[in-house]
């Protein structure tokens, strides 16, 4: 075997390396647990072509026929649905070295050799041997839907596919489809809208400032803190949005020491707190302007608000509810007594 880091190696010398060999799929499904997520998107095959399950069209550019040696995709799928956690799938549409890739797109998209070959093929099997809640398409913005028969796919999913009554989908499907069609918007990575959309959308960030993948050289000051991790999840849900934070394993199989306290450290938080972001939705306001920095969701008759920084003597201002005589202000995790009043010259609802 040749070793991935020798002078001349190619890309895919770099798979032996690969080997899995302390991935725990149900110790991974805990963490995500823990970490209070309610669904779970595991890169099926990126942009290089490697593909994570034993994919008929993959020869052996995949993890059954060489590296781990192993279907991670599926052993991923059982310890996550065990818990109740929803599973999507990451698949990219394009692959950067695929010469039937590189020979439809020099004919400028003409030719469907590559989709009809490997992507398509692809397609189908993930959604029939896994039958994914979610499918996470990414890979698209070089070719039109023309070329990758995405409105076709689509069809089938919805109509005829084994999850046709319960799968979603995000926008990724085409060039200039992004933040156009989909069942939900990631518009660009870590996007942020500033408003409340009207669409369903979904921010898509990384622990890793700079990498979506497991980097050796990472430093702690590169990647997001739990206070920053927070926040961010907070202002994207209460803009109406749901939030997908990555994390990149090593090639071993592992989720980095301090990833995982990280996504402990959020669950720790929604463990308190989440009555305030599950299920909740946007509210008539979404963010007061205040030195506290205070953002708001809601659920059923309940006013969520949900502040970042503690205020000033202990005293809260809000502005924006009207309360009436009926209206009950309590603190989530404190039970004690929480005393409140209307401010003078107050709005007050009927």
């Amino acid at each position: 075997m040749k070793q991935c880091c020798a002078p001349g190696a190619t890309y895919a010398d770099f798979a032996p390396g690969f080997t899995a060999e302390f991935f725990n799929p149900d110790a991974w499904a805990e963490l995500f647990e823990a970490a209070g997520a309610k669904y779970v998107v595991l890169t099926t095959k990126h942009h290089e072509g490697f593909t994570n399950w034993e994919s008929p069209v993959s020869w052996n550019w995949n993890s059954v026929d060489t590296g781990p040696h192993r279907d991670l995709v599926g052993d991923l799928g059982k310890a996550i649905r065990k818990r109740n956690i929803r599973y999507g799938l990451y698949h990219s549409l394009l692959e950067w070295f695929h010469p039937l890739y590189l020979s439809d797109k020099k004919s400028g998209f003409k030719t469907q050799d590559f989709v009809k070959a490997k992507t398509m093929p692809e397609l189908y099997d993930l959604v029939t041997k896994y039958l994914p809640d979610l499918i996470w398409s990414d890979g698209d913005w070089e070719g039109p839907d023309t070329y990758w028969n995405s409105t076709y796919f689509l069809s089938w999913l919805y109509n005829d596919s084994p999850v046709k009554d319960t799968v979603v989908v995000n926008d990724r499907w085409c060039q200039n489809c992004s933040c156009h069609h989909g069942g939900f918007y990631n518009c660009a990575d870590k996007y942020k809208p500033g408003v409340l959309p009207d669409h369903k959308w979904e921010m898509c960030t990384s622990i890793d400032r700079y990498s979506w993948g497991y980097r050796r050289n990472m430093k702690v000051d590169q990647l997001m803190d739990e206070s920053s991790i927070i926040h961010e999840l907070i202002q994207t849900v209460s803009y109406g949005g749901n939030y997908l934070l990555n994390v990149g394993p090593t090639k071993e199989g592992t989720i980095a020491p301090i990833f995982q306290e990280r996504l402990q450290a959020v669950g720790k938080w929604l463990s308190l707190n989440g009555e305030a972001i599950y299920a909740s939705k946007p509210w008539r306001i979404q963010k007061e302007n205040s030195t506290c920095s205070v953002w708001y969701t809601s659920k059923d008759s309940k006013v969520y608000a949900i502040f970042l920084n503690w205020p000033q003597n202990n005293v809260l201002n809000l502005p924006s509810p009207k309360p009436c005589a009926q209206t009950n202000v309590t603190m989530l995790g404190f039970s004690g007594y929480l005393k409140w009043e209307v401010l003078p010259g107050a709005e007050t609802s009927r």
